[in-house]
């Protein structure tokens, strides 16, 4: 028996099983599964039958299953298993989910045999690494060459949707939001759908690779391709806590026309935001609206009531996009305050967040406004203290003594474990983002945007053996003051906060993200132009 055969014998026994389980139970929550999950009845009656049936007959597999994690049978290849992809779907009787079954091993790269299954349906999909792929024993191919005027994609649309998506629904023909990442890609293979997007600023809701180990083979053997949000070919480790975003696509064209590049220019509503003790500060600005005079444009109030005109607060402005214009605090301080996509006119000092130079800003701007970039997120932090969420930061959070001179007794835990007890200043959770600012002046590493950490640093410590930590960018880091002397919370160098002695502070992931608008996606040039060779 070849292997397709031996996952179609899989399929049978995990949709016969299904079969029998009454609709009623069907829903029925039986704890979490070793992804974090809820684990339903059908979830958890497929995956046995599974289980069983490679038990039984000896089949060589090891597993890895949403429910039930890793199982080690002693074998090379791995079964990478999702019972049932579209739970949701399946418990409301909507005919669109799936039994997704992919064999290989190391990661996505690995996979060398795939089997879909829809249970309602009937349709099958399948490849072999080097083989092409099949719906129901015939080849199918993606579409190529789309009418980008014309476009049909699959997009994610659930309550962990980025607004990304909402914009990319509005300038796309015709979006379908289907529940089921497998069934969706396997939509593009056979050239139904052009694209299939997921993106979501809540990590754990984006993809996982049991969700999608067969469909990407199906994809690649069917000609086309998927990329991570940055442009990357798409992979993943066999690892239940890793997640991603990603588009599927056919055509290259779909790929860039999703990440806005090379699309029509749509009308944008510009803000501007400029810190008004900059030199030059009116003229910069006059300057921009200048080149910006046929778009509309809404001023930051400070710099509107220095120019006479009428201005809003930043947090109201409802723009498409904003420029910043002053240096690195003046990016902060817009990102902590709208969430629109920014890009910053460097007139301060070194910049290292902005993408524009003074001397350049009509280059830039024209830039700009012929879509020609890319928008960068990245991860931001999320500060709660006593039970209440205080404010998320771009940079980093400091946890400074109160008393000029006056060192502090900390207590360091990740996720509840004690990291490091220290006398010191203070503590600093940074961002990669915020790896090259306050944290790199105290002698921290410099973290490239692409790790997903957060590096924890003391501030002057009383100890020699003290050292900088990375962590999980996922991991709850608790700072606690272990005198009764007071200390201040501090994000971004933008908002200050009192924290009482003998109490603690929490920083972990935030659910929010900041957009960069970016030119130049290359980090190591941008070290080594704005740190390594500036004075």
């Amino acid at each position: 028996m070849d292997l397709l055969e031996t996952l179609s014998h899989i399929a049978d026994a995990a949709e016969q099983a299904l079969a029998k389980v009454p609709s009623l139970e069907r829903g029925c929550c039986l704890g979490l599964g070793a992804d974090g999950t809820d684990t339903s009845q059908i979830d958890k009656v497929a995956e046995n039958a599974i289980l069983d049936y490679i038990t039984r007959h000896g089949v060589p597999l090891n597993v890895l299953s949403e429910e039930i994690g890793y199982v080690d049978n002693g074998a090379e290849d791995v079964l990478v298993l999702d019972p049932v992809d579209g739970t949701t779907n399946a418990l409301a009787e909507v005919p669109f989910y799936a039994i997704s079954l992919a064999v290989g091993r190391g990661s996505l790269a690995g996979m060398h045999t795939a089997y879909l299954r829809n249970p309602v349906t009937g349709d099958v999909y399948t490849a072999e690494k080097g083989k092409g792929a099949f719906k129901n024993g015939c080849r199918i191919r993606v579409r190529e060459d789309p009418d980008l005027d014309g476009l049909l994609l699959a997009v994610y649309l659930g309550n962990g949707a980025h607004p990304d998506s909402f914009s990319l629904v509005k300038r796309t023909h015709s979006t379908r939001a289907y529940g089921c990442a497998s069934l969706e890609m396997a939509l593009v293979a056979e050239g139904h759908a052009d694209g299939y997007v997921m993106n979501s600023e809540n990590y754990s809701r984006s993809i996982r690779v049991i969700d999608i180990a067969a469909s990407l083979l199906i994809l690649r053997e069917a000609g086309g391709e998927a990329f991570d949000l940055e442009g990357n070919l798409l992979d993943m480790p066999l690892n239940l806590d890793v997640h991603a975003n990603l588009v599927a696509f056919g055509d290259k064209k779909v790929y860039d026309f999703i990440m806005r590049k090379g699309k029509p220019r749509d009308l944008v509503r510009y803000g501007i935001c400029t810190n008004i003790e900059v030199p030059s500060a009116q003229e910069y600005t006059r300057h921009v609206m200048d080149i910006l005079k046929d778009e509309e444009i809404v001023l930051d109030e400070p710099i509107a009531t220095e120019l006479g005109l009428n201005g809003s607060p930043l947090d109201e402005m409802k723009v498409d996009v904003m420029l910043t214009i002053g240096g690195d605090g003046t990016v902060l301080r817009a990102l902590n305050n709208n969430p629109a996509p920014l890009i910053g006119i460097n007139a301060g000092g070194v910049g290292f967040l902005a993408d524009i130079d003074v001397k350049d800003m009509r280059k830039g701007i024209d830039k700009l406004r012929r879509g020609d970039y890319t928008i960068e997120e990245r991860a931001r932090i999320a500060v709660r203290y006593e039970g209440s969420h205080l404010a998320d930061a771009v940079n980093e959070v400091v946890v400074h003594t109160d008393t000029i001179a006056k060192i502090r007794h900390f207590k360091v835990y990740v996720d509840d474990h004690l990291m490091t007890e220290v006398r010191a200043d203070g503590i600093i959770v940074a961002t990669p983002t915020g790896s090259t600012c306050y944290a790199m002046s105290l002698g921290a590493p410099i973290i490239d945007p692409n790790v997903n950490g957060m590096v924890v640093v003391p501030m002057a410590a009383y100890k020699f053996a003290s050292r900088p930590f990375v962590v999980p960018m996922g991991s709850k880091v608790t700072v606690e003051s272990m005198t009764d002397r007071g200390c201040i919370i501090v994000t971004d160098g933008q908002e200050e906060f009192k924290m009482a002695g003998k109490s603690s502070v929490d920083i972990s992931l935030s659910g929010r993200r900041s957009r960069f608008i970016r030119f130049d996606r290359d980090f190591y040039k941008r070290v080594r132009d704005k740190l390594v060779n500036t004075i």
